[in-house]
């Protein structure tokens, strides 16, 4: 399933009335959501506004939460075959971990410097390419990966206006959320996505009634098990 046309451009209007900014056309971002097999996040910045201290773990929130989990239900419908999700950060982040473990992500990479690194090993290890791959992000460290992707969703920081045009110019991404890490951009992306995949209103109804549907695409979501990598001489290995 794909948006129409009319709905594609309603969609456009509600975004960018939240203040989003389109870089790529709303039809091509449609049109490349049908390639989408995976769907990868940045942490810091990206679930939360980036803060943090000694003993002060950075944060999720449980909206994000729904919405990473309604989103994979979505690609699930799209392609009948179980989304892959991941997160990559830079940094060593305890609570992306414990997030990923919680929500049966597939993969969670640690303390990566190059980020393009672990983009090849997750699309080894999954079989696919980085043109099936959604990627959330914030910061310059993920804009070489970002380059590679099939579709990119930069989380807007208003601190940061001549990365924005960077990303944009460097051809880096294809939207920038209207919302910050710390105000459940995760959330805007996921219902962008489902909103120009067009089945928003079917997922949602899914989970509603709590359908076999659901049940099944739940009970295949909980018999993931999460593996944690890292970087150790510059080659990618398990943590776990």
């Amino acid at each position: 399933m794909q948006a129409k046309t009319a709905d594609i451009q309603k969609l456009a209007e509600i975004f960018t009335g939240l203040g989003g900014t389109f870089v790529s056309p709303a039809a091509e971002i449609s049109a490349r959501l049908k390639k989408i097999k995976a769907i990868v996040f940045d942490w810091d910045g990206v679930f939360n506004d980036g803060f943090k201290g000694e003993g002060q773990p950075s944060i999720f929130s449980e909206a994000d939460s729904m919405g990473t989990n309604m989103l994979r239900y979505g690609l699930w419908r799209q392609n009948d075959e179980f989304p892959i999700a991941a997160i990559i950060s830079g940094e060593q982040n305890p609570t992306a971990r414990h997030f990923a473990t919680r929500e049966h992500f597939h993969h969670v990479y640690l303390g990566i410097a190059d980020k393009r690194n672990a983009l090849a090993h997750l699309c080894h290890t999954q079989k696919i390419t980085p043109e099936n791959i959604a990627f959330v992000f914030d910061d310059v460290n993920d804009l070489s990966m970002a380059a590679e992707c099939g579709l990119r969703l930069m989380v807007r920081r208003q601190a940061g206006p001549l990365l924005h045009r960077y990303a944009i110019n460097k051809d880096c991404c294809d939207y920038i959320t209207g919302n910050s890490g710390s105000n459940h951009a995760v959330r805007e992306t996921m219902e962008f996505m489902l909103g120009f995949i067009g089945n928003f209103d079917a997922v949602i109804d899914s989970r509603t009634r709590y359908d076999d549907a659901y049940k099944a695409y739940f009970e295949r979501r909980q018999s993931v098990e999460t593996h944690n990598f890292r970087v150790h001489n510059n080659e990618i290995i398990s943590a776990d």
